[in-house]
Order: structure tokens, then sequence, then C-alpha cells
């Protein structure tokens, strides 16, 4: 068995395209559609390819093949793209399958709107449109560049959420992102918890120093029902205007 594989070599080059023909016969006959984010298709693709040229069959790049022999690989279950799992489980549950190459016309949709939401948000190449600032806001976890276009969208009216510091206020005082509504320290959590569950139609974004407290509280009010997004890595990751007092 031959594990070195030259992905420059002609004999690879010319498994990746019948590899490609593969995937397009797949997404035909199932309705499927690719991933709009490329790189994950290419690395697929050429994974595929890899174990073709290695085991004699398209098995999936994303789990260890199991077993030395092609008796034993047989007796071990391995995946096969397309795989079972990926056609009667995750792509009707989650509407793409584990290694993310086939996937429905709604996921690549909404998938699509995520990476072009993600590219404005972190090039600032212009602002974001309504629909991609509507959906940046339902992301549990947002970065620095991200909440800073949504806070930029607010200003335009294309969005209405309420940004809470949970830190306390004296470091409040030392600094807090401008736009921030709210200051509901941590210390006094179960102070003001009873308040901002009956808030539940609101889009709340968190923040705290690092993003740990912010993400504890954030856990609490997403099982009571609530839409809350979190800034990952807190305050010190945020590249817009800070006011302090």
């Amino acid at each position: 068995m031959n594990n070195n594989i030259d992905i420059n070599s002609e004999t690879f080059q010319k498994e990746l395209e019948k590899t490609w023909k593969f995937v397009d016969k797949v997404n035909k006959q199932f309705g499927f559609v690719q991933n709009p984010d490329k790189e994950v298709n290419e690395s697929v693709a050429m994974g595929l390819a890899r174990n073709k040229l290695i085991y004699g069959k398209r098995y999936c790049p994303c789990f260890i093949v199991q077993g030395e022999t092609e008796e034993e690989r047989k007796k071990a279950d391995n995946r096969i793209c397309p795989c079972k799992p990926a056609l009667e489980v995750e792509i009707p549950q989650d509407g793409v399958c584990h290694c993310g190459i086939f996937c429905t016309p709604e996921y690549a949709q909404k998938k699509s709107l995520e990476l072009k939401s993600e590219e404005v948000a972190h090039t600032h190449s212009r602002g974001l449109t309504k629909e991609e600032a509507q959906f940046l806001l339902k992301k549990e976890q947002l970065d620095g560049d991200e909440l800073e276009s949504l806070i930029e969208a607010r200003e335009l009216n294309m969005i209405d959420f309420k940004l809470i510091d949970v830190r306390e206020p004296m470091e409040y005082e030392m600094g807090h992102i401008k736009g921030t509504d709210e200051l509901l320290p941590t210390s006094k959590f179960y102070e003001w918890l009873p308040k901002i569950l009956e808030r539940k139609d609101e889009d709340i974004i968190l923040y705290c120093h690092t993003g740990s407290r912010s993400y504890q509280v954030q856990q609490i009010l997403k099982r009571e029902g609530m839409n809350v997004g979190n800034l990952t890595y807190g305050i010190v990751s945020y590249p817009g205007e800070i006011e302090r007092g």
C-alpha cells in the first residue's frame, strides 16, 4: 500500500478529476449542492481522491480508515462516500454532511450569507446589508469586528439589540464599548436576573473583560430561551471606540 501521494502527479490529478465528477453525480442524484466554502470542498475532494488511490475506495477523509487489509476495513464498517450516516442522519437533520462537501440548497444559502456577512465585518469593505446584519445578530459567539459592524448597523436602524456589560462598575469606568446600553455586574447577577428574564423578545449581546463571565451569563440566559450573543474574547479584543467614565 503506497501512502506517499504526490498531489502534483498526473496519477493524482486524474483521480481528482474523477472525484469531482463523482461529487457532481452525487449532487444530481440526491438534490444536493456544494458548500459555498470552496476550501472545504477542495480539501474533501482531495482527501477522497487520496483514499481512492491508497485503498481503492473513496473512504470519508474526515475519519481514520481502520483495518490493514480490505477484509478488515470491510468489517470495520468505515464510511464510504456518500456514507449512510450522512444520507440518513446528518444531511436531513443538519443540512450538511460531516465533511461539509454535500449540503442542501437551504443550508448552502444560509452558509453563503454567513460567509458574506463575516467577510464584510472583518474587511470593512462596505457596511452590512440589513439581511447580513440580521443574520450576524443571531450568531452566539461574535468577535470584535463583528460586534463593531453590528453597532454600526444599529446606528443605521437596520437592527436593534441591547449591548450589556457584565463587568463591575470600576471596570466600566476604566473603559467600556461605545454604544453600551446597560451595566449589569455579575456580582449582582441574581438581583437583576428576574428582570432581564422578562425581556425575552429582545436581542442581547453581552461582554466582559475576556469573554468568560459574559459566556457564563449567556449560557444561563439561553437556557431560559433568550436570544443572547457573546463577545467571545471580551472588550480586550474589541477594535472599535472605547469610552471612559
